[in-house]
């Protein structure tokens, strides 16, 4: 058939046609052209040389241009504007991605600083926060209790935003995730993971502390119970909590919109105020986070 560019076809889809082919500005030898791939399509990888894999550099957030990262009103989480936005954490275990999440490494004063992606599809927290929750009670250097904790996603999110002088204490039953969660914690020296049922705190209390806020997402029917039990235990007077409630686990019959009414009331009869609910659509179905606080201090009366 001859060398590509010179073949008994005319060149393929280069060669005379200039432009697509040929030493076109685009490089790498276009579609055809003068390219040494084989077959008159051109370049060795077949469709576009050395154009490389789609936007350069390591792809994803603004593909190497000038990512601006400001602060977040809660404290400790940012938002990386960029080509498309995102919400963004300070990453405290630098050069490791948790669930092959996109890093972003921004130069300031102070030196480099990375900042991970939080994927509010993946996270309720982060669907939360995007939904314009009112305050999430998990500012630098507080003491969070995070019942749920699966393979540590949201976890090492939070980590992030408690920073190194703030802790988290992770709870989560299945040793499955709790693997996962244990290789999180050895890289976070601020995670405390706990495998152990959320149903019985008395079996963990040697380790854990009084707490700012206890952020459950344990998606069982008697979930009010157990966030309240553990608030006893170890949540302080006028504390938070932080709740995801997925309707389907405790009542699939019933409308979610009831369900999240019936809970609320559930959690005003165990002494626990809720002060805002939020749902996490689009980011989840038939989902509501409900924050408040536990015993308020009673009101002063002049």
């Amino acid at each position: 058939m001859g060398p590509p560019g010179f073949s008994p076809r005319g060149g393929g889809r280069g060669g005379e046609r200039g432009g697509r082919g040929g030493f076109s500005p685009r490089g790498g030898g276009g579609r055809g052209g003068f390219s040494p791939g084989g077959r008159g399509r051109g370049a060795p990888r077949g469709r576009g040389g050395d154009r490389g894999r789609g936007r350069g550099g390591r792809g994803g957030m603004g593909a190497g241009k000038k990512v601006v990262v400001e602060p977040h009103r809660h404290a400790g989480v940012f938002i990386a504007r960029g080509k498309e936005d995102a919400l963004v954490t300070k990453n405290m275990a630098v050069g490791e991605s948790v669930y092959g999440e996109k890093r972003i490494a921004v130069e300031d004063e102070a030196g480099k600083v990375e900042y991970r992606v939080w994927n509010p599809f993946r996270s309720k927290l982060a669907a939360a926060i995007l939904g314009g929750v009112d305050k999430i009670h998990m500012p630098p250097g507080s003491k969070v209790l995070y019942l749920g904790a699966a393979s540590g996603t949201t976890v090492s999110h939070v980590s992030d935003v408690v920073g190194p002088e703030g802790m988290v204490y992770a709870v989560e039953f299945s040793h499955r995730s709790g693997r996962d969660l244990l290789n999180v914690a050895k890289k976070r020296t601020n995670i405390v993971p706990i495998i152990e049922d959320a149903r019985h705190p008395h079996k963990y209390r040697m380790l854990v502390p009084m707490v700012d806020c206890v952020f459950a997402d344990v998606a069982q029917p008697d979930q009010a119970r157990i966030v309240a039990l553990n608030s006893q235990y170890f949540l302080k007077n006028g504390g938070h909590f932080v709740i995801s409630i997925k309707a389907n686990c405790i009542d699939s019959t019933a409308e979610a919109e009831a369900v999240f009414a019936g809970e609320v009331k559930k959690m005003q009869a165990d002494k626990m105020k809720p002060q805002e609910q939020v749902t996490l659509e689009p980011y989840e179905r038939d989902h509501a986070v409900v924050v408040g606080i536990y015993r308020p201090p009673p009101k002063k009366t002049e």
